[in-house]
């Protein structure tokens, strides 16, 4: 589990790798979709953490221009986060957007926090970031990534990341935003998407000593601190900004952050 590359971030706490020994487990092959989602909603009437806000963090170049223009107040030293008004999971992209045309891609606009109650709800729970990462290997040792150490395989594309220069408008015809969350191969485990796409939440609370703080076996995080761990990247990440896409990648956010980037994954 984690890596002495220093491709990485210090700050992040993904090394050193160490050898840790989990229990048995069952995973999901993919993110939990807008229809499993809405399934959730219906049957229990749960108000999400962006809903009772009235608003969520959107990605810049996933409104329009309009949208854009009606923004006042961005996040300090995060320009391209666009606090959207009315953006939820049932509105992706805030009022006039919606999810019937992708009830096959992944929730989005979730916390930890919803994503709990989904767990709840269904009768599993979230990884621990343990769990996590040796599904998201697939059976391989020491790789950049589930399908090997390259970016890109013999047929192209191998995920959902950032094409072209970030956060500038891509030149490539690609748009920002997820996809479908069975779009690319699985890896040898099964698992769709385990690098880019969308954030999935973890069990765990972050700490950049989480090798220190843990035990080797079924290791996880409960020391609180106020940080959610998340795993996998997004569409957004890039070598130049968020290189975190990697299988040793990390990142946290508080428990009812929500973003156009953020999803989870379900274990059992």
């Amino acid at each position: 589990m984690g890596t002495d590359s220093t491709e990485g971030f210090a700050e992040d706490g993904e090394g050193p790798s160490r050898l840790v020994q989990v229990a048995p487990f069952r995973i999901a092959a993919t993110t939990v979709t807008n229809a499993q989602f809405r399934a959730f909603v219906r049957a229990t009437q749960h108000v999400t953490d962006a809903e009772q806000v009235g608003s969520s963090f959107v990605f810049w170049l996933q409104v329009s221009a309009a949208q854009r223009a009606r923004v006042r107040q961005l996040p300090r030293g995060l320009p391209w986060w666009l606090p959207v008004e009315g953006a939820c999971w049932q509105r992706p992209q805030g009022p006039g957007s919606g999810i019937l045309a992708r009830l096959d891609h992944p929730v989005v606009h979730v916390s930890w926090r919803d994503a709990n109650a989904y767990c709840a709800w269904a009768g599993l729970r979230l990884p621990t970031e343990a769990e996590w990462e040796y599904a998201a290997r697939g059976g391989l040792e020491g790789q950049r990534y589930p399908w090997g150490d390259e970016l890109h395989g013999d047929g192209g594309d191998m995920c959902n990341v950032w094409r072209g220069r970030f956060p500038d408008a891509p030149a490539t015809g690609w748009q920002p935003g997820p996809v479908a969350a069975q779009q690319f191969a699985p890896n040898g485990f099964g698992l769709h998407q385990t690098s880019g796409n969308v954030w999935e939440w973890c069990a765990d609370w972050f700490s950049p000593s989480y090798h220190l703080d843990t035990s080797a076996q079924n290791p996880r995080q409960v020391r609180l601190t106020g940080r959610r761990s998340m795993r996998g990247g997004s569409f957004l990440c890039h070598p130049s900004y968020c290189n975190r896409y990697r299988v040793a990648g990390r990142s946290s956010n508080t428990p009812d952050s929500t973003a156009s980037n953020i999803g989870f994954r379900v274990a059992a």
